[in-house]
């Protein structure tokens, strides 16, 4: 059974960092796609960060870029988000998501994700 399990939630104030982490288990996802994504209470999921599958090219969140990064290791086939400056309007529920087949590019539709972690809660006080 394909898992992917997320870490590094939790609570923080504003102005500070949260490392997130992903850790598929069942296959490796090396080559494919991957991606964060966020959803707050009421609204709808959407796309914060991605990776294509050797992990040379990446998209953002206009609001995220320039504070998070992510970035992949398919050697042992992780994948994190390191998030800075963090602003309580970040503050939402966050989701690892993977791709089946691998690709060079990066997807930013949920839709286009057959994977998914559970999610981790990500809050930030003002």
């Amino acid at each position: 059974q394909v898992q992917l399990v997320e870490s590094g939630g939790g609570l923080v104030q504003a102005g500070g960092s949260l490392r997130l982490s992903c850790a598929p288990s069942g296959r490796t996802f090396s080559g494919a796609p991957m991606g964060w994504f966020r959803q707050a209470p009421g609204k709808e999921r959407e796309f914060v960060a991605g990776v294509n599958g050797i992990g040379d090219r990446t998209e953002y969140k206009v609001s995220v870029k320039g504070r998070f990064t992510i970035s992949r290791n398919n050697a042992i086939n992780t994948l994190h988000l390191q998030m800075n400056s963090l602003k309580p309007e970040d503050t939402a529920v966050y989701y690892c998501a993977a791709r089946q087949f691998y690709s060079g590019a990066v997807w930013t539709n949920p839709n286009d994700y057959g994977y998914w972690g559970q999610g981790t809660q990500v809050t930030v006080s003002s």
